[in-house]
């Protein structure tokens, strides 16, 4: 469980990571078209996750053994491409397609509650779809995290901005339900290394919205607006998504969706430090709903005698219960380390979460 807490913390710094990429858009917005703006982020994000992945080769090569630390990380496996091609083709192209579609007849305010729906749907694709495990106490806890953002996006002084439903409401809810079947595909290569599945995501993104806003009549910016543009893309969508898709992993969908959800908050924080004001009393109702969702997720026990049946994938592992495996290379002990390795059928209880070990029937 204390390797749990950590990946905890890994989706609420994700969250983190993308809910402050808002008010930086929004500072961004006035001289950069909005489909710009997102192919700018993609664009940073797998650029820059690009040059870190050649470094670490680079190191790789330079210093550490392969030997000590398994073959390494191997490329996708051909039979994963539908998933990440699929993720990709959701989230990274048509979601925001749709979103500066739906904003452009809908007002903002309701453009922010009805975003509170990705985790709304990401959960519920997850649990009827996938069959992913849940309880009361989670489904409670997302409750409260969903409440805790739609208060926190409500129009409060903007009287009348929710009356009625605007014509592009429908097109930013299928903007939601994108990005939550992105969320369920992406779990399914998430074994991957974390770094690849978003620097691809990234590049292929990153072009195809910026080839729209080129189609659509957008200049290219300025060459400061491109590179500010580049760099909160890196870590609110880059780094960010690299830590998500470790917490899929770990956490599954609808737990690491729910995680997610919290990133508006962090958003209006640094809002709020960027151009002060004394906080709402929404603020903070918020807040407690926020935190009280987060606390009922982190205080799950889930603990039953269950059965892995064989399995066979790649990611980072260390040697303890669900990894008693023998190694066809040269290895000195080190981890964690990365190879593709084989789990037998294994019968036992202890607490875990939905990850990609525990994937069984209930």
């Amino acid at each position: 469980m204390k390797s749990h807490r950590h990946t905890i913390f890994m989706a609420l710094l994700a969250a983190a990571l993308f809910g402050i990429t808002t008010p930086l858009a929004k500072a961004l917005l006035g001289s950069v078209s909005p489909f710009m703006l997102a192919g700018l982020f993609y664009l940073g994000s797998g650029s820059g996750l690009a040059v870190v992945l050649l470094l670490r080769r680079l190191l790789a090569r330079r210093g550490a053994s392969s030997a000590a630390h398994g073959p390494g990380h191997d490329p996708l496996r051909l039979a994963e491409l539908p998933w990440l091609a699929g993720a990709i083709a959701a989230g990274g192209v048509a979601a925001p397609a749709l979103l500066m579609l739906g904003l452009n007849s809908t007002p903002a305010a309701t453009s922010a509650l009805l975003l509170n729906l990705e985790g709304v749907l990401t959960a519920l694709i997850a649990w009827v779809c996938f069959r992913e495990n849940f309880d009361a106490q989670i489904a409670l806890g997302m409750l409260a995290i969903v409440a805790g953002g739609v208060l926190l996006s409500w129009p409060g002084a903007h009287a009348g901005a929710v009356s009625g439903i605007a014509p592009g409401a429908l097109l930013v809810a299928l903007a939601c339900l994108c990005w939550a079947v992105d969320n369920n595909l992406t779990r399914k290569v998430s074994t991957n290394d974390a770094m690849v599945v978003a620097c691809t995501k990234g590049l292929v993104a990153g072009p195809v919205n910026i080839g729209i806003a080129l189609a659509a009549g957008a200049h290219w910016p300025a060459w400061q607006a491109v590179s500010g543009a580049m760099l909160v893309g890196f870590t609110g969508y880059g780094v960010s998504l690299v830590l998500f898709v470790v917490s899929l992993r770990h956490l599954g969908t609808a737990r690491t969706g729910a995680y997610f959800s919290v990133a508006p908050l962090f958003g209006v924080a640094l809002s709020l430090l960027l151009w002060p004001e004394r906080p709402a009393l929404a603020f903070w109702l918020a807040l407690a709903l926020m935190a009280f969702g987060v606390w009922l997720h982190v205080r799950e026990r889930h603990d039953h005698a269950h059965t892995h049946e064989p399995l066979e994938h790649t990611h980072a592992h260390r040697h303890e219960e669900h990894h008693q495996h023998e190694h066809d290379f040269a290895w000195d002990g080190s981890e964690p380390h990365t190879h593709a390795h084989r789990h037998a059928p294994i019968t036992h209880s202890h607490s875990h979460y939905p990850d990609v070990h525990h994937r069984h029937a209930h």
